[in-house]
């Protein structure tokens, strides 16, 4: 399959170089050309797992965008949320009838970036899904090396409008067969584990991560009240879940410690990101993505659909109002709320109706 992958990210890389190794045809792209140049240069990526250590030859690799979009079945974006606006907006122009885009997560972006396309003109019909987190727990290793630690498998995916789910889930599935069907882009949205698990490790370890050179979150920053916290955060996410109607499966995030049925499947999959180092790294409270990303986006953006559905949320409030107090801003009236969707009007049906239709 004709694969286009948009970033340059750990994620990004990830998938280049696995979904090369499976036969796919990969264009990659990204923004920064002087980053990209070393590939630009020859095109071979080095993929480290648990089988060894081997080159991946890349398809093609782009610093035009339009030039890996054409004729892709896939547009992949595993890039942050963060980039999904500026990425939106130069993709635009080049999207066709049919496509696919996946956004492994999404943070609600596949309803934003399907407004800010339509917003330029472009009426294709083109399929936005999103899922509840990335396919790879994966590190870059140098300019063209990447480390995958493990590998997802199970990925409940939700796509905007709904009514394209069976061809959305065709396409992808042909990519990544451990997708799993989600009502629609909400559904899809509200299983993101990055507003989960990441908040309440960066907040509730902030000493640390700024007294120490580096510090690992997922392992000596997991400790038995960072648990807690985080399960009764990622209860509050299941209890939004089941007031908007959405069934079970909910994937809580205590899986991924305790047993094989999480994303990740294996239960060891934590045990395996300790274990590599890779993790353990220098994280800047204003500027790190668990903060940009997952707190002042996706957290916010939870924090808000609580409020429209009527679900009591202390937790997911006290972290956003903490993680406020750290970088000086109101979040709860941020750029990914159901407010400044311009939703927050809407009632459930009128939001479902559009879920499933899309815009006209």
């Amino acid at each position: 399959m004709k694969v286009a992958v948009l970033g340059g990210g750990h994620g990004c890389y990830a998938a280049a170089a696995d979904l090369s190794e499976q036969g796919h045809e990969v264009r990659l792209w990204r923004r920064d050309t002087a980053q990209l140049q070393p590939l630009l240069d020859r095109p071979v990526m080095t993929l480290k797992d648990e089988a060894g250590e081997r080159d991946i030859p890349i398809a093609k690799v782009c610093a035009d965008i339009g030039e890996a979009i054409a004729g892709a079945d896939l547009v992949l974006i595993p890039s942050p949320a963060i980039a999904q606006q500026d990425i939106a907006c130069v993709m635009a122009p080049h999207l066709t009838d049919g496509q696919v885009v996946f956004l492994p997560p999404g943070t609600f972006g596949s309803f934003i970036m399907s407004e800010i396309v339509r917003g330029t003109g472009n009426k294709a019909d083109v399929s936005w899904a999103e899922t509840g987190t990335l396919p790879w727990l994966a590190r870059k290793h140098g300019d063209t090396v990447i480390n995958i630690t493990t590998r997802a498998t199970r990925l409940p995916t939700g796509v905007y409008p709904a009514r394209n789910t069976d061809h959305a889930l065709d396409v992808i599935g042909k990519v990544f067969p451990s997708v799993e069907r989600c009502e629609d882009a909400l559904s899809g949205a509200l299983m993101n584990a990055g507003p989960i698990i990441h908040p309440p490790l960066i907040m509730m370890n902030a000493g640390p991560l700024e007294h120490f050179p580096a510090w690992d979150i997922h392992n000596e920053g997991t400790q038995p009240s960072v648990r807690a916290v985080t399960t009764q955060l990622d209860n509050e996410r299941m209890l939004i879940r089941e007031a908007l109607g959405y069934g079970a499966p909910h994937f809580p995030l205590s899986d991924h410690y305790e047993n094989d049925q999480w994303m990740y499947g294996d239960r060891s999959s934590h045990s395996k990101l300790v274990k590599s180092g890779d993790w353990r790294e220098k994280i800047d409270l204003h500027e790190h993505r668990y903060m940009r990303e997952d707190t002042m986006l996706g957290l916010a953006f939870f924090a808000s659909v609580a409020d429209w559905a009527g679900v009591d949320a202390p937790v997911t409030k006290g972290l956003l109002a903490i993680a406020g107090a750290i970088v000086g801003e109101d979040l709860r009236q941020g750029q990914r709320t159901l407010a400044s969707l311009g939703l927050d009007k809407m009632n459930r049906e009128q939001l479902q109706e559009m879920l499933h239709a899309g815009r006209a």
